[in-house]
C-alpha cells in the first residue's frame, strides 16, 4: 500500500476497522486521524468520508479537484469539514489545559499542494516545535503567512464573494503557484526573524514556545492570587456585616 494513498483507504474504510492508535473521532461524513508525523505538539487530519457516487475519491482527491467541480457540493464538503475542525480544536485546547495550564491558537487549514491523495484538513497547534519536523518543505508548508497553507476561513470565503473571484481562483489553483513557497526562506511564524538553517530555527522556535509557556503560567499564577485575594476580601466583609448584624 502507497503511503501516497494511504489517506483514500482509510476514507473508504469503515472507521471502526481502523486502529485506535489512529483514529481519533469520526461522524457520518467525516474521519479524524493522529496525523503519523505530527509536525506539533497536537497535530490532526480530518478526512471526508468516500461515499459513492457524489463523494467518490476522484472528487475528494484534493482540493483542487473538488473545487473545480461542482461548487455547491465543494462548499457542503468544506463546511463539513469546517464544522468538524471547530470541534475538533475545541478538545484540543481542553487537553492543552489539562496537559500545560494554559491554550494556544489552533490552525486549521489545507495545504495547498499537498503531498498524499485524498482531500485532507489540518488540524494543528501553533507551535511547530515537533521532533518530526525536519525540513524547510515541512517548515514552510506550515507557516500561516507564506500562503501554502490555505486558512479555511479563507477557503470557505471563497464561495460567498464574486462568481467571477471564485472562478478566478478556481483557475489559478496550480500547484506551480504553491511549490515554489516550500523553498522560500526560512523565517520564524511569531517573530519573523529569519534564520539560516533549520536547527537555527528549530532552536529558536523551541525559546519562543519556551516562553509563551513561561508567560502562560506566570499569567495564571497571577491571576490564581487575584481571585485568592477577592475570595479572602470577600470571607472578611462576609464576617463583618454578620457581627454588625449580631450587634442589631
Amino acid at each position: 500500500m502507497s503511503n501516497l494513498t494511504i489517506l483514500r483507504t482509510y476514507a473508504k474504510a469503515a472507521p471502526e476497522s481502523l486502529p485506535a492508535s489512529l483514529l481519533f473521532k469520526h461522524s457520518a461524513k467525516n474521519i479524524t486521524i493522529f496525523d503519523a508525523y505530527p509536525k506539533s505538539i497536537f497535530h490532526f487530519l480530518i478526512l471526508p468520508r468516500i461515499k459513492e457516487p457524489r463523494l467518490n475519491a476522484t472528487v475528494l482527491s484534493n482540493l483542487k479537484s473538488l473545487i473545480n467541480g461542482d461548487k455547491g457540493l465543494a462548499k457542503e464538503v468544506i463546511s463539513s469539514l469546517d464544522e468538524e475542525a471547530k470541534t475538533v480544536k475545541k478538545e484540543i485546547q481542553e487537553e492543552m489545559l489539562e496537559r500545560y495550564g494554559f491554550k494556544w491558537d489552533v490552525w486549521i487549514g489545507f495545504h495547498g499542494a499537498p503531498s498524499m491523495d485524498h482531500l485532507h484538513l489540518h488540524v494543528i497547534s501553533a507551535d511547530l516545535i515537533s521532533e518530526k519536523l525536519k525540513n524547510k518543505k515541512h517548515y514552510n508548508s506550515f507557516h500561516p503567512k507564506l500562503g501554502f497553507f490555505l486558512h479555511i476561513d479563507e477557503v470557505l470565503s471563497w464561495f460567498d464573494a464574486d462568481p467571477t473571484y471564485y472562478m478566478g481562483m478556481v483557475k489559478q489553483f496550480k500547484p506551480s503557484k504553491f511549490e515554489p513557497i516550500l523553498k522560500d526562506k526560512l523565517a520564524c511564524f511569531h517573530c519573523e526573524m529569519e534564520m539560516k538553517n533549520m536547527p537555527t530555527l528549530k532552536s529558536h522556535l523551541q525559546e519562543e514556545w519556551d516562553k509563551l509557556e513561561r508567560r502562560s503560567r506566570d499569567s495564571a499564577k497571577r491571576k490564581r492570587k487575584l481571585e485568592e485575594r477577592a475570595d479572602s476580601q470577600s470571607t472578611n466583609d462576609n464576617e463583618q456585616n454578620s457581627r454588625a448584624d449580631s450587634v442589631f
